[in-house]
């Protein structure tokens, strides 16, 4: 075999293909060196924020960096994703966040400020969980029945609240199945739109458990139905929309992490690592999953990217089969 001789300009691209080569495992091992920021696009209090605040206890106690919360609520994820979509691609600014920035809104909206797929390095699936739909303690309706019956007889009289795409998608849904009209009222964040339904100001919401399921143990709305296929077992005695009175229906909600695009692979998997261990953590089962009924969904960065495509397709679908015109 004829060897080439090693000139200064081969030795020389030689050397820098090894440092190269090496940067990438170093550069995993290195991070992260200082706090790492998760972006929540709703407010505090919301599921997404809690999650994001159980699994960054995690991510500090393995990397012994702290985790800063930034909540960037509003215009449905529009300000957090672009804060993340422009930030700088080196893995200290993630977003925390679920389908409504990354399924939905591109079906929603004609125009986004940010694009879900190109701007964005998928990190991890996080969660998925199922929504409950709450009434006020005064409504007269005591069933999912019951509210379809009056929302019949009055067409648009009584309405719903959402402060998510997942939300809102939920009433719709309902809406498209049950073959009823309701007014939908838009809020910033699902909490905002709790505190209306407990004033009286809209009729009903579908919301994620964490938000809502508190609010029925503690007496301050009454819950007629899970939108999950199954009951939850945080509370059993809540059936289904399904087989309340809407037969094959379902709507969930998924939570993912997110860096901007162009960040290190290296990086991105060392993100990936420490996310996944800490959704997998006993800490973060009793302070998140458990209380609020979330399923541990993780992933590779691969396998998030596999995913969202095919929830896009399917919000789509919903989309387009509920007749909502993009904004």
């Amino acid at each position: 075999m004829k060897h080439l001789p090693l000139t200064p300009r081969r030795t020389a691209l030689a050397a820098m293909a090894l440092a190269w080569l090496g940067a990438l495992p170093a550069q995993a091992q290195t991070f992260p060196d200082k706090p790492i920021t998760f972006v929540v696009p709703f407010a505090a209090g919301t599921a997404t924020d809690q999650i994001a605040r159980a699994l960054a206890n995690g991510v500090t106690a393995e990397s012994k960096q702290a985790v800063v919360i930034d909540n960037r609520a509003g215009a449905s994820g529009f300000i957090a994703s672009q804060q993340v979509a422009k930030a700088p691609a080196d893995g200290y600014t993630v977003l925390i966040t679920t389908n409504t920035t990354h399924a939905a809104n591109e079906h929603l909206y004609k125009k986004l400020p940010y694009d879900p797929v190109k701007d964005f390095a998928p990190i991890a699936g996080l969660g998925k969980g199922g929504q409950i739909m709450v009434v006020n303690n005064n409504f007269p309706a005591k069933s999912v029945v019951e509210f379809l019956a009056l929302a019949k007889k009055e067409p648009g009289k009584y309405s719903f609240g959402s402060g998510s795409s997942s939300s809102r998608m939920a009433g719709e849904l309902l809406q498209q199945m049950a073959d009823v009209k309701l007014l939908h009222v838009p809020y910033k964040s699902n909490t905002l739109a709790v505190t209306d339904l407990l004033g009286g100001q809209i009729s009903m919401m579908i919301t994620d458990t964490a938000t809502g399921l508190p609010q029925v143990k503690a007496g301050k709305l009454r819950a007629l139905g899970m939108s999950s296929a199954q009951r939850s077992p945080l509370a059993p005695d809540v059936p289904t929309i399904a087989e309340a009175g809407v037969p094959g229906y379902e709507m969930g909600y998924w939570f993912a992490a997110y860096a901007p695009a162009k960040t290190p692979p290296a990086v991105v998997r060392r993100l990936n690592e420490l996310l996944v261990h800490a959704a997998r953590s006993e800490a973060a089962r009793t302070a998140f999953y458990e209380p609020t009924g979330t399923e541990v969904f993780t992933t590779t960065p691969e396998e998030l990217a596999k995913f969202q495509a095919g929830e896009s397709q399917k919000w789509g679908r919903i989309v387009k089969a509920a007749g909502i015109e993009a904004e």
